[in-house]
Order: C-alpha cells, then structure tokens, then sequence
C-alpha cells in the first residue's frame, strides 16, 4: 500500500508524491523540506486505533525495533489526543504511524475511513507528522506472536498489534 502522510492542517497527501507540500510537513523541530521518510535515529510510535481502546507502540530511538507500549482506553477525542500528545511528548517521538484497517482487498472499508478521519484529526492535534500505514493482518500477527512467545496473557492484544504494525512501517522503510 502506498504511504500518506497527514500534515499539520490533517490533510491528506502521498508521502513524497505530487501533492505533499514540503512546507506543511514541518516536524516539532521547525525543519522543513525534508522528505517524511528520511527517518534517521529517530523515536517513532504507532497506534492500532480501536472502537474501545488504542494500542500504542514504540521505536527505539534508531528506528530499528518496535515494542509495545501501552493501551489508552478511549474516552473522547480531545482525551485521547491529550493522552496521545503527552505520550509524544514525553518519548521525545518524531513521528506518530497509525494503522489504517484497509480491507482484505486493500480496499477503504467504514472502518478504514474512521480511522482516517480520527488520524486527520489527531495530525491536526500534534506537532509532529502522523501517517497511515497498511496494519491488514496486524491483530492476528500479533495474537500468533503472543501465543509463541508465550507473552499472551502480559502483553495487551492492542499494544501487541500496533508493535506488528510499527515494525512492519520500520522494515518497508529500510528498502
């Protein structure tokens, strides 16, 4: 699938395609005209965003694994972007990835479209970017994962899956 970006005003554009503005796709640092996938040793996070609650994962400050985090249990929006914001804020995070619940066929679902109108609003809540990432397969990947590793009944289901979907976004940017 192809990558988008939000920018701060919560539109939508392809990461480095015809339409992203270089100059409305500042990070928190004030940089400017850099391309949104030039990701290096940087802190990112990624959200499995839920009906009921968020999944919140993690990078290293490399940008090479992902882990899970925690689990916000959703209230409103202005709450979970508040909670989501605090967290950005107190990982020192550059760029926040939110899984985007395409179809089996890669096709924009009810659900896909929430998501992405919960994901523009969120960009326009932050100081950093926030982009929409493929995450199809991510919850049961992460279940397969949990049960192998024997971690299931630790690690939140959610949190697990936004992991599987930070990892996957970290991996498709490295080639």
């Amino acid at each position: 699938m192809d990558d988008h970006t939000l920018n701060h005003t919560g539109a939508l554009a392809r990461a480095g395609g015809p339409e992203w503005d270089a100059a409305e796709s500042k990070s928190s640092h004030g940089q400017s005209g850099q391309n949104p996938h030039s990701h290096s040793a940087s802190r990112l996070m990624a959200l499995d965003v839920g009906e009921v609650r968020i999944g919140v994962a993690v990078s290293d400050p490399t940008g090479t694994l992902a882990t899970p985090h925690t689990v916000i249990r959703r209230r409103s929006k202005a709450e979970d972007f508040a909670a989501v914001a605090r967290l950005v804020a107190e990982l020192e995070v550059e760029r926040v990835v939110v899984g985007l619940p395409l179809t089996l066929s890669g096709e924009m679902g009810p659900q896909a479209r929430r998501v992405t109108r919960y994901a523009r609003a969120l960009a326009r809540a932050l100081e950093v970017p926030v982009e929409l990432y493929d995450e199809r397969y991510s919850t049961v990947t992460a279940d397969e994962l949990l049960v192998q590793s024997g971690r299931k009944r630790r690690v939140p289901i959610d949190a697990a899956a936004a992991a599987v979907i930070l990892q996957d976004y970290l991996e498709s940017q490295r080639g």
